[in-house]
């Protein structure tokens, strides 16, 4: 605790000085200007002028510095039976590659994507792949209805939208696809793409002019490469409160 207090005590009493030397252990394609801007308090922006990737702090710098091989992520779905272990090199690949679909469907630095998908490896892929490129990802929860999905189209306005065929919960299968054609009904603002990830335990119907399937979209993609971002960028949009936004 004596260690604790001290730490915390620095970040109160000079927090430049402490945020300085935790960004200085991740890795930046260009250094900050400043690291605490507040000539707008109290609109702070932190690292102001640095250029970075968060996708690259979190899987291929740890594939270049000799950790390809240690695991990066377990899946453990007891509702389905189902489990998958991910190295840092395999988690990598998969990003790179789900991020070259999203740029063939057109995403750029800035657009949005919403992710409205269980709870999968590809939901993690589809937010590393955005950040990869720098896209915003909003993540929606799997399974919400069509209004409040809805809502989160409309405030995002992306240009593709992530999802999968449907959810599995205790005791029942949640098909997602009729939720996500009732909400891009609802929407002005209406997606280019729908990439849906197929599911064994329930299949969607694709609308083969808006729907693309995760694996035939992936298959045909290119690996894509990090795309560096300003520290002040939006990595993702996030609701204070799930079901009113």
């Amino acid at each position: 605790m004596g260690r604790f207090d001290e730490v915390y005590r620095r970040s109160l009493d000079d927090p430049e000085g402490f945020w300085a030397d935790a960004a200085a252990e991740i890795d930046w394609v260009e250094p900050w200007e400043r690291v605490l801007d507040d000539s707008r308090a109290p609109s702070y922006r932190w690292f102001a002028g640095g250029r970075l990737n968060t996708c690259y702090n979190a899987l291929d710098r740890h594939v270049e510095r000799g950790r390809a091989d240690q695991l990066a992520l377990i899946y453990d779905s007891p509702v389905t039976a189902t489990t998958a272990a991910f190295t840092y090199r395999e988690l990598r690949d998969a990003v790179a590659r789900f991020a070259g679909a999203l740029v063939a469907q057109g995403v750029e630095r800035g657009d949005r994507v919403v992710v409205y998908m269980p709870m999968v490896p590809e939901a993690v892929i589809a937010m590393l792949a955005c950040a990869r490129i720098g896209a915003i990802h909003s993540v929606v929860f799997g399974g919400f209805a069509a209004k409040e999905l809805a809502s989160r189209i409309e405030d995002a306005t992306p240009k593709v939208v992530v999802s999968a065929s449907c959810g599995i919960e205790p005791g029942r299968v949640v098909a997602y696809k009729p939720l996500l054609d009732a909400a891009i009904a609802m929407v002005e603002a209406k997606p280019k793409r729908s990439i849906i990830l197929q599911r064994p335990q329930l299949e969607a119907d694709l609308d083969r002019d808006r729907d693309l399937d995760w694996d035939e979209a992936v298959s045909a993609a290119e690996p894509a490469g990090c795309v560096p971002v300003a520290a002040t960028d939006p990595l993702y949009i996030l609701y204070t409160s799930g079901t009113t936004g």
